[in-house]
């Protein structure tokens, strides 16, 4: 199981560790680490959108261990996949389950396209496959679409949902979801949310309701809230997790599309400014492909190492 997940591991990150390990490749090519092989080193490191600060400190660490030395391109991958494993510590940890009441409720936030509702999906399908009775809650009335991608997982995975397509108050779908969740003994409610940053005031009013209704019927409501988000965005992704979290307090991230991005190195980037703990990557299409976040094995194939 373990080599089929780094297989997918690494077949979804062949964009991105295409672009560092043949960058690499051209640069060295066995010489000297001179100043301009680090100059270049370090901008194909902010190319893979590591971040600048991150990319210039991981080059000073190199400059100070082998500055004016005869490198190799296996010798320069290792070292960064060490700087980016030393980055990337901390920042992985499971999604806790652990609640002194059922159900787990969790609402699951992100902008529109980010793989959200599909994401939900996957999570859903992980934690029933784990014995978890788990139910879904329609609370993106903004968009009737993901209101029915939603209904259709439900009934493709044969798990319940709660779903009022007449109305667009997402808090009622919320509260009638924990409701259903509470009284007939599930085990998680996962609250799918809308992701409308274009009008962030509507946003932040919409998911303070759903929180405080939430919370009116269990106090300690929901228990996680987790963002999505879209490793194709590179940076701008960044910048979203920063308005979601100014909205409402982030609990967890779900990195999506990593299959897609030829910039996974974002990833490092939200580590460091976020200091919010990634729970799960997406690497694929599949109900299956949602992974916890394996710091080793990312940082080693983000730069085209296998083990």
């Amino acid at each position: 199981m373990k080599n089929t997940w780094f297989q997918k591991l690494k077949s979804s990150l062949t964009k991105s560790s295409t672009v560092i390990s043949e960058g690499i490749t051209n640069i060295i090519s066995s010489r000297k680490l001179d100043d301009q092989t680090l100059l270049e080193l370090e901008e194909l490191l902010i190319k893979a959108d590591l971040g600048v600060d991150n990319s210039i400190s991981i080059i000073e660490n190199l400059k100070k261990e082998k500055f004016n030395k005869d490198v190799d391109t296996d010798e320069i991958k290792n070292f960064l996949a060490d700087q980016i494993e030393l980055k990337l510590e901390g920042s992985y940890s499971p999604l806790n389950t652990e609640t002194s009441k059922s159900p787990q409720t969790i609402i699951v936030v992100g902008v529109n396209g980010s793989g959200k509702t599909t994401t939900i999906a996957k999570l859903a399908y992980l934690m029933k496959n784990n014995g978890a009775k788990v139910i879904l809650g329609a609370a993106d009335t903004f968009r009737a679409a993901a209101t029915q991608q939603l209904e259709m997982w439900a009934k493709k995975l044969n798990l319940d949902i709660v779903s009022f397509p007449e109305t667009k108050d997402a808090a009622s779908v919320a509260f009638e979801t924990i409701k259903i969740a509470t009284e007939n003994n599930y085990d998680a409610a996962i609250i799918d949310t809308a992701g409308r940053l274009q009008n962030r005031s509507e946003l932040m009013d919409e998911l303070a309701k759903i929180i405080r209704v939430l919370k009116k019927y269990e106090p300690e409501a929901p228990h996680s809230i987790l963002l999505t988000l879209d490793a194709t965005a590179g940076q701008n992704a960044i910048q979203q997790a920063k308005v979601f979290n100014e909205i409402a307090k982030i609990t967890g991230l779900i990195v999506t599309k990593l299959d897609g991005s030829a910039k996974a190195g974002y990833v490092v980037s939200i580590s460091q400014e976020l200091k919010i703990p990634i729970h799960f990557i997406g690497i694929g299409e599949s109900i299956e492909d949602l992974s916890d976040f394996n710091i080793k094995d990312f940082s080693r194939l983000i730069v085209g190492l296998d083990k």
